[in-house]
């Protein structure tokens, strides 16, 4: 069964006390309003703009896969939505430039900023290439810079209620093996948030910011390296049986329908942290725990073991 976005914090919420009740609630009518989508082409980038193509705004479409983009653009489009694909690279300053003036060219303005592209890489950190921490923190990491650089400037000067959602991933908020690159951008991109958060509240911009950390959705992600331009598979490289496992998990993992309705859930309540696994809750109490009281790191999948016998529940 699936438990409402808005509950998955439940108690724990208390623990920050009056801190919780600091941000006010803001843009809860979405017609009208225009949403730059990154990676909008597949996944989660795909099921916000299903999502918000409901509410009569305007959409711009962006991401490196022209013909899927084209294809989703053309669907949005036939069920009466504003639509505007722009091909980009968010990995590459100047092709998100480029995304922003289309977008005011064409809108005028824009209200909602979904850095939503992302990739990923499996290998111990040892063995990822130089190559591999570049495509990654391209997309990943500063794919969302890039966003930030060339939106809020503009979003600030509209003096009107916008929103930014950067996604990052339980990733950002635990850590596992093999997946050091993966792991690394998306802590990242939940520091930028955050950090993002504070600069825009003491501007007082009507511009906010939420950060998105899923678990296992069912996407593309295993298969990102389509997109990597110039890339050919190590044909003797070994991958571990893990691997194979995690493609299963995402397989089985939540739809990235359910995924933008949180997201939806999270802008009408004003909501920094967006969760989607209340099971994965326990393992970022864990670690902040032993952060806390100075332990050492434990492999989430121990320690969901670990918990799962203390407490009953099933927790992957």
């Amino acid at each position: 069964m699936l438990v409402p976005c808005s509950s998955i914090l439940g108690p724990r919420a208390s623990l920050l006390g009056s801190l919780v009740l600091e941000r006010q609630y803001t843009l809860q009518d979405f017609s009208n309003k225009v949403a730059v989508i990154t990676g909008a082409a597949s996944g989660i980038g795909r099921a916000i703009a299903n999502r918000f193509a409901r509410d009569c705004m305007g959409l711009v479409l962006a991401d490196i896969e022209d013909e899927p983009l084209a294809i989703a653009a053309e669907e949005l489009k036939a069920a009466g939505a504003d639509v505007l694909a722009v091909p980009t690279d968010v990995s590459n300053a100047l092709s998100v430039q480029a995304l922003s003036d289309a977008a005011f060219e064409r809108f005028g303005a824009v209200h909602l900023l979904f850095n939503n592209a992302g990739v990923g890489v499996a290998g111990a950190v040892w063995e990822n290439s130089i190559a591999d921490w570049q495509w990654v923190f391209g997309v990943n990491l500063w794919g969302v810079i890039h966003g930030i650089k060339s939106f809020v400037p503009r979003m600030m000067e509209q003096n009107t209620e916008c929103w930014i959602v950067n996604t990052a991933s339980v990733a950002g908020l635990i850590t596992g093996p093999g997946m050091g690159v993966y792991n690394v951008t998306k802590h990242g991109v939940v520091a930028l948030s955050e950090t993002l958060h504070y600069d825009l509240e003491e501007a007082g911009s009507l511009v906010k910011v939420s950060v998105l950390c899923p678990a296992w959705v069912k996407t593309r992600i295993m298969d990102s390296s389509r997109n990597r331009s110039g890339y050919v598979p190590d044909p003797n490289r070994t991958l571990p049986p893990w691997v194979e496992a995690r493609r299963q998990a995402i397989e089985g993992g939540l739809s990235a329908d359910y995924v933008a309705e949180c997201v939806i859930d999270a802008i009408r309540e004003d909501r920094f942290y967006i969760f989607t696994h209340p099971e994965a809750m326990p393992l970022v109490q864990a670690r902040m725990n032993g952060i806390l009281t100075g332990q050492n790191p434990v492999n989430p999948a121990i320690a969901a073991l670990k918990l799962s016998q203390n407490t009953g529940a099933k927790l992957s």
